[in-house]
């Protein structure tokens, strides 16, 4: 089932006609003649007439149904009059946006963790909206939660090898594949998701502290590493100056003994503090 355009006119040149025929109506009930019979139709004729009035706001539809049999929707703004026997039923076609619980799920690599987005959506097709599904904002609900859990159990809370997507490091990849997720459960309730971003993201609260220590040393483990290869480079170039330059001429063991207190400098966490040698190497 999808959307049409419902039958309605423009609701205040109507009121032209019905205004009239209800206070004709009125003057011939109330004047007990011969033509009261013909006011009392009148009266029930403006009065019926008039049932046919509603009023559509911006970013909303009217939903209409004639006798259970779905008759099309109306968008156009304004005071609009239809046909007196439709039922009808508002949607709003507004932006709106929700945040979900947080979810504790299990990621790829079976960690627990915590969850929660931020999905923004609206209503592009009322007639899905309202006949396909029981509850149409309950069911964008419920099936949000269910495409965050299924996305997250797709990644890993952290990368372990360059390159590799991770909850925590690709964002944009992992909002575009939830995002795609809510659609396809969302498309037959004629719902749009415009934006879902992850607004909660952490570890469940029975590992945070141990997940914290891991992440704690791998950053020591990169910046070692980091200092270590600036280091060797330092010293390398320490090195080729001083051959170059011919400052000192340098063996092989006091170029090992350079390199050996140089690394000490460069890679020790403290200070260093200088000794200074008087005698030689052989002695």
């Amino acid at each position: 089932m999808n959307e049409r355009k419902g039958f309605s006119i423009a609701g205040i040149p109507f009121v032209g006609l019905c205004v009239p025929v209800a206070i004709v109506g009125l003057v011939l009930l109330l004047s007990r003649g011969p033509y009261a019979s013909l006011g009392i139709l009148l009266e029930v004729l403006g009065i019926f007439l008039i049932k046919g009035f509603f009023q559509v706001a911006p970013n909303t539809g009217q939903v209409m149904q004639l006798f259970g049999k779905y008759a099309g929707t109306v968008r156009d703004e304004g005071l609009r009059w239809t046909n007196p026997f439709y039922a009808k039923r508002l949607v709003s076609l507004r932006v709106r946006n929700f945040e979900s619980g947080k979810l504790k799920v299990n990621d790829s690599d079976g960690n627990p963790i915590e969850i929660a987005a931020v999905v923004v959506w609206q209503v592009v097709d009322t007639a899905e909206a309202v006949f396909c599904v029981e509850d149409y904002e309950n069911y964008v609900h419920i099936q949000s939660e269910s495409a965050l859990r299924q996305m997250a159990q797709s990644y890993p809370y952290d990368a372990h090898d360059n390159g590799q997507p991770s909850l925590r490091s690709h964002g944009d990849d992992i909002n575009t594949h939830l995002r795609d997720e809510i659609q396809a459960r969302l498309g037959k309730a004629g719902v749009e998701v415009t934006e879902a971003r992850i607004s909660h993201l952490a570890y469940a609260q029975e590992i945070a502290q141990a997940m914290l220590q891991r992440q704690q040393a791998s950053a020591i483990i990169a910046a070692r590493t980091r200092i270590v290869e600036g280091a060797v480079g330092m010293v390398g170039m320490a090195l080729e100056e001083l051959r170059k330059q011919g400052v000192v001429e340098l063996d092989e063991e006091r170029k090992a003994a350079m390199v050996s207190n140089l690394l000490v400098v460069l890679c020790g966490e403290r200070g260093t503090q200088p000794v200074l040698n008087t005698g030689t190497l052989y002695n």
